[in-house]
């Protein structure tokens, strides 16, 4: 498939033509989903508590007599059953982590890296040389390509000018291109990637 390539002002400076079998000719959303709920899960701290019976303040002496109150039987004002008594089954700290083998986690980035290409949401600029920060001349750059909602940029090497620039435009995110992943290509809805990226597309996927 051929790639167009933009450049800053968005017009069409060139074309590349792109091999789809690198990144596995087809997109598997099955994959795709679990990839993102282990990034959700992991994204867990997972230090919610709430207080049993045990941990409640209060006298663990019987409130009052078993029997002739003509109330229910009642051990102790702690009971869950009362108010201001412990939780029976609430929330206890737990580690959420879930694992995923490194080339499952290959093969999504692949297919979220296809997606986008298929949907025609990534799209390929020549370069993003800054010289110095400037956000306006970015945010005119995303306008000139037509991206209206959040982006990703990645850049096999961003420069600190460039990095700069992005991160005070809302809904837009930047990375080396090694850190790419698929919770955060699926995560936003365009993705702005280097000619010198995409050329080295093989190495984005095996990192």
């Amino acid at each position: 498939m051929d790639i167009q390539i933009y450049n800053a002002a968005g017009a069409v400076v060139g074309k590349m033509t792109f091999d789809e079998k690198m990144l596995g000719e087809k997109v598997r959303t099955k994959l795709l989903h679990q990839a993102i709920i282990r990034s959700e899960a992991n994204k867990r701290v997972g230090t919610h508590k709430i207080k049993s019976k045990a941990q409640r303040s209060g006298s663990g002496v019987k409130p009052f007599k078993q029997k002739h109150t003509g109330r229910a039987r009642a051990g102790m004002k702690r009971s869950p059953l009362w108010r201001g008594g412990g939780n029976a089954f609430g929330p206890r700290p737990r580690d959420y982590h879930k694992g995923m083998p490194t080339r499952m986690r290959r093969e999504a980035l692949k297919s979220a890296l296809l997606s986008k290409i298929r949907d025609s949401q990534l799209k390929v600029i020549d370069q993003l040389n800054y010289s110095a920060p400037k956000t306006k001349t970015f945010t005119n750059t995303l306008k000139a390509l037509g991206f209206v909602g959040s982006c990703l940029v990645a850049d096999r090497k961003p420069g600190e000018a460039l990095v700069k620039s992005v991160r005070n435009v809302a809904r837009c995110m930047i990375m080396p291109a090694r850190n790419l992943n698929a919770y955060d290509l699926l995560k936003h809805k365009y993705v702005l990637v280097t000619k010198e990226t995409i050329e080295n597309i093989a190495e984005v996927v095996k990192a």
